[in-house]
């Protein structure tokens, strides 16, 4: 068997949406790349909006995602190490994945050393400058006042509310955003300024949509992840360096 000496990065799968059938072939695909994976991944890092929507009550979660579950507890019990990031669609998250597969659940950023390579790690939502609105609804949606109230909600009526907020989302009315120039990439913004404060390898993030590489100085880059609505896409640290993958991508990715 492979030494497991592999680290995998990916995010934005937004099991749930546009539909039911889109995400049961989504989750489908997904399952297949795990199994491409398992024999030499060490760790997986989740990193966000893994789900379209997810809210933890004490004893209910939402249904569905079973064999995307079932593939992630088959990875954990073969020594995998998982992390899932709260993303702004599943920020929710409470102790279920951690309790039933050992997973690690990061809030905010996770900074991290592997071979030698340190690696800033976070989903990417409300960074860098601008979308003031969302920064200040997710210190709301965050807040424990706010999860105790919903947690009063019948889940049929949250997840009812829940579908109504994601289909108004930017993946099911935008299939592919578009790159902007460097300059004016946000999270390029905020790893310039990260980067001023602490010398890292790589900065790494979803949230945006779109898998790139930007090198921001001889030793850093910025990696976005991308998503697996069209792109299907990942990143591999194999112990020397990071490469933008991509599985079963469809001719025009």
């Amino acid at each position: 068997m492979p030494e497991r000496t592999r680290i995998y990065f990916a995010s934005d799968f937004h099991l749930g949406a546009p539909s039911e059938t889109a995400s049961r072939h989504r989750e489908a695909r997904l399952v297949r790349w795990l199994d491409t994976i398992k024999a030499d991944a060490a760790e997986l890092f989740l990193m966000g909006d893994v789900f379209d929507f997810w809210y933890e009550y004490k004893t209910v979660v939402p249904k569905g995602y079973i064999r995307f579950l079932g593939k992630l507890a088959e990875l954990a019990d073969s020594g995998v190490k998982l992390y899932f990031f709260r993303g702004n669609h599943d920020m929710w998250m409470g102790d279920y994945l951690e309790q039933q597969l050992g997973a690690q659940i990061i809030s905010n950023e996770l900074i991290i050393e592997r071979s030698g390579k340190t690696f800033y790690l976070h989903h990417g939502d409300g960074l860098g400058p601008g979308d003031t609105s969302y920064k200040l609804l997710k210190k709301v949606f965050r807040s424990k006042t706010c999860q105790w109230l919903l947690s009063r909600i019948h889940p049929n009526l949250t997840m009812g509310v829940a579908g109504y907020w994601s289909g108004h989302s930017r993946l099911v009315n935008e299939a592919q955003e578009k790159r902007k120039a460097v300059e004016q990439e946000w999270l390029v913004s905020y790893c310039n300024e990260v980067l001023q404060k602490q010398a890292l390898d790589y900065l790494m993030f979803g949230h945006r949509h779109i898998p790139m590489e930007v090198q921001l100085n001889p030793k850093s880059r910025y990696i976005n992840l991308g998503e697996w609505v069209v792109h299907n896409s990942y990143a591999v640290f194999d112990g020397t360096d990071v490469q933008l993958c991509y599985f079963e991508p469809p001719a025009t990715a």
